[in-house]
């Protein structure tokens, strides 16, 4: 499939007339030497008037930092909305990150499966973000010559990952950190519903940077869906045609506590196991159906011993109670 992508990309794209016309930025990051890691993202959805903003660190002593919101925007001009603010200094070579805003601080994540108790019933501090992102991958990923998905089924029109490193400063409350680590991060703009997909399984990880991959499972209520992605070998990127997961299940709700996967190119395949540090549900609702966004941050590990970190974000419509996703 024939792609673009072009420096241009990087800026913000003109708002479409879909009213779920979505485009957003989102990257993670992780420090091995700290045990601290997070993500942000900001999401401009200016057709209803909104954005999604959401800001989750994992915090060395095993609590989470979250915040999510619907800040009020009215055009696509800029990712600036909630206190998340999101700054391209040199189109894929280098961006810059912030935040000024309230955290909640929990201390069992699990809890965010009913967003109001945990927003009430938690404490809240102030936090402060500033990070910045230099490349480390060249980016994969672009928008498509032609249309890729039916109408009413689009996640992103244009869609682009990279692997990353980040430097600069977390604080929550009375606490800071100088933070050095490695992470991803990515940009889409089109129309987007989170109901869309059936499910999906999204992993990303960094080992430093002369390794990395991404790996991508999307299934549709109808049809084989996709699998794909990239390995980084610290010099060439190589594009995977299969991936393979296998996934172990915890408690009553059944989240994704540990996972095997299998990644393969033309000529070469990787097996990686992972293991779940932290995890947080996150939820949207439309249109009567209940999707959940289980992002666990996950310790990587290759068959020659290294070991990695990233995150294993998985999707889920929620039917009877159960993730429909959990036979794979």
């Amino acid at each position: 499939m024939a792609l673009r992508l072009e420096p241009k990309d990087e800026y913000m794209h003109e708002l479409g007339p879909e009213p779920n016309f979505n485009e957003s930025m989102y990257f993670n990051l992780f420090d091995p030497s700290q045990r601290i890691g997070g993500f942000w993202r900001l999401g401009n959805r200016a057709n209803e008037g909104q954005a999604e903003m959401t800001v989750c660190l994992y915090l060395p002593d095993g609590r989470v930092a979250f915040m999510f919101g619907r800040p009020p925007i009215t055009s696509n001009d800029a990712f600036d909305a909630g206190g998340l603010r999101i700054e391209v200094l040199r189109p894929f070579e280098e961006l810059h990150v912030s935040y000024r805003g309230r955290v909640v601080l929990l201390e069992r994540p699990l809890e965010m499966a009913d967003p109001k108790a945990a927003f009430t019933e938690n404490p809240h501090e102030d936090c402060q973000v500033a990070v910045t992102f230099t490349h480390v991958s060249t980016p994969f990923g672009g928008e498509p010559r032609e249309p890729r998905e039916p109408t009413g089924e689009e996640f992103a029109r244009g869609h682009y990952e990279q692997l990353i490193a980040g430097e600069g400063t977390i604080a929550v409350g009375e606490q800071s950190w100088d933070v050095r680590g490695h992470g991803l991060r990515d940009h889409s703009w089109g129309p987007r519903y989170w109901q869309a997909p059936w499910y999906y399984r999204w992993l990303t990880a960094n080992f430093g940077p002369s390794f990395g991959f991404m790996g991508s499972r999307i299934a549709r209520r109808e049809g084989p869906g996709t699998r794909g992605g990239f390995v980084w070998d610290g010099t060439v990127m190589k594009l995977v045609d299969d991936i393979e997961i296998k996934t172990g299940w915890a408690g009553e709700d059944c989240y994704h506590d540990g996972i095997e996967a299998t990644l393969r190119t033309r000529d070469k395949e990787w097996h990686v196991r992972g293991k779940v540090i932290s995890l947080i549900p996150l939820r949207n609702r439309r249109d009567a159906m209940v999707t959940r966004i289980s992002e666990g941050l996950t310790e990587w590990s290759l068959d020659d011993g290294r070991v990695g970190y990233g995150m294993s974000e998985y999707l889920d419509q929620i039917v009877d109670g159960r993730p429909v996703g959990i036979g794979e």
